[in-house]
């Protein structure tokens, strides 16, 4: 028998989250609801820095991420124009192969193994704030010849199919923003905008900060934001826009059905992850919902459909657990348990494949595939897990390596103690580097250097075997760990997670 909610329980809960955040620092809004309306709100902190203005249910921010949801709702309502089954070749005809032959469905369910602009910008020595704009974007990823893994045959986050799947509905009169503001604003009462640049006014929109270490700075980002992430609203906003969801009248009719149905690889694994919306286990309960994160920004959504109840969290502060806040709240208002943490089912250290650019570092509870960081918790005796649709993971240390699955494809990953590279690595490495998009980059003594002038950074390689070396760069509130992979003498590729594509072929 299910238990009735605890608004109670739940409210508590947030509070506790909420008195992490100082009066005079940024904050944020944990809002409860259930299909009634909004049950309980806890704010703390500041919207604004300059002015002083506390947070309230009505403060708009970024909900980032969470656009994907609504945007897949506006791709549900356009049968006749578009089919989650069409190859984005058939819309696009500029894409090259093997990027024109993902499908619609591929793309918006993290299948399709389509590199994310922000991360391939990233390996050209771009920062967060150089600015580019969408057909510039779009030109880049049309050029690409070469997907992070075969469509259909793992999950891994990745933003591009988002926009892909944008352009092919804009170029068909379809567009964001004017269905938030004819049907969605019209019908619900809310106020959300999509803005199409980091710089575009959104009215009330609140900023962003990040924390360095000394003070509170102001976020920003130069990347075109598209579909992927441009929802901008309040909490009460988005509570209107669930309940609307979770009730299914009108033209929501089917659609959460339809968005959270499970979805399948090409050898019938069940993902998770559906259109926009990812699964979450707390106890033997599913809830559905999604993360959202911006530089500066960090939301969450989550809903129990058998109870009507849901969550909205939406913040300000860069360095919040999402995720892990939401679910708090949730399994204090449904009576369920929150994993527990597993903090030494596997030893800690480092761990490669056997080839190809694939790392896996362990520390506590935390581990980080290919520079992409979550918490580990137990599953059962011997297994840890992610417990993560969007970054699957579920290991056993065997004495000997690490294994099982990753984005839901088999693994084994061996321990490896990363050393500095020895004079023949250095030589073989040595010299001036090309990519055929115009960056440049050197390798000197062993270490990597990008950049030019006031933004040059010299990063030492650590050899962690089999031709693959890791490095740190920094771009202001983040840090990542790149994986340099030698494809031969005169080539290699610099990989993340959601980027493992860029090539770079010797110059000098």
């Amino acid at each position: 028998m299910t238990n009735a909610p605890n608004w109670q329980e739940a409210e508590r809960a947030a509070q506790a989250i909420c008195a992490q955040w100082a009066a005079n620092e940024p904050g944020g809004i944990i809002l409860g609801f259930d299909k009634d309306g909004d049950r309980m709100s806890v704010c703390a902190g500041l919207e604004n820095l300059n002015s002083g203005k506390a947070f309230s249910v009505n403060s708009v921010g970024r909900f980032a991420s969470i656009t994907k949801h609504v945007f897949c709702t506006l791709v549900l309502q356009h049968p006749q124009l578009l089919s989650l089954d069409d190859r984005l070749g058939d819309h696009l005809p500029e894409l090259s192969a093997p990027l024109a032959d993902v499908t619609v469905s591929q793309a918006l369910d993290m299948s399709g193994g389509l590199p994310d602009m922000r991360e391939c910008l990233t390996l050209l020595g771009l920062s967060v704030y150089n600015e580019t704009g969408s057909a510039e974007n779009h030109a880049f990823m049309a050029r690409q010849t070469r997907l992070n893994f075969e469509a259909g045959t793992e999950v891994s986050y990745s933003n591009t199919g988002y926009r892909l799947v944008e352009i092919i509905l804009e170029r068909k009169g379809v567009f964001l923003k004017s269905f938030l503001e004819n049907e969605v604003n019209s019908l619900l009462g809310t106020s959300f905008d999509a803005p199409h640049l980091w710089a575009d006014p959104v009215k009330d929109l609140y900023p962003g900060y990040w924390f360095n270490g000394e003070k509170w700075l102001l976020s920003s980002a130069g990347l075109q934001i598209s579909a992927s992430g441009s929802l901008a609203g309040s909490a009460c906003d988005m509570s209107k826009w669930l309940r609307a969801l979770m009730a299914g009248e009108g033209i929501f009719s089917g659609v959460l059905d339809t968005l959270s149905a499970p979805r399948h690889l090409k050898n019938g694994t069940v993902t998770g992850y559906g259109l926009g919306i990812t699964d979450t286990l707390l106890g033997d309960r599913v809830l559905i919902g999604h993360g959202g994160s911006h530089p500066g920004y960090k939301a969450y959504i989550m809903m129990d459909r058998e109870s009507g109840t849901g969550v909205v969290l939406l913040s300000n502060r860069d360095e919040v657990d999402s995720r892990g806040s939401a679910s708090r709240v949730m399994a204090a208002l449904l009576g369920l348990p929150m994993p527990s943490a597993a903090s030494d089912r596997i030893p800690d250290g480092l761990y490669v494949s056997k080839d190809g650019p694939f790392w896996l570092e362990v520390a506590g509870s935390t581990a980080t595939w290919i520079d992409d960081g979550g918490t580990l918790y137990e599953a059962d005796g011997k297994t840890v897990s992610s417990l993560s649709a969007t970054s699957e993971l579920a290991l056993e240390w065997d004495g000997e390596a690490l294994v099982g699955t990753i984005g839901h494809v088999l693994r084994r990953l061996l321990p490896v103690a990363p050393t500095a590279p020895d004079e023949d690595q250095k030589s073989e490495l040595a010299g001036i580097w090309h990519n055929e998009e115009g960056a440049f980059l050197s390798i000197e003594n062993g270490n990597v250097v990008m950049g030019v002038g006031p933004t040059r950074q010299t990063m030492p390689l650590q050899s962690v075997g089999g031709g693959r070396y890791l490095f740190t760069l920094k771009d202001s509130l983040w840090t990542k760990r790149i994986c340099l992979n030698l494809l031969d003498k005169d080539r290699f590729e610099l990989v993340l997670s959601r980027a493992r594509m860029i090539e770079y072929r010797r110059l000098i």
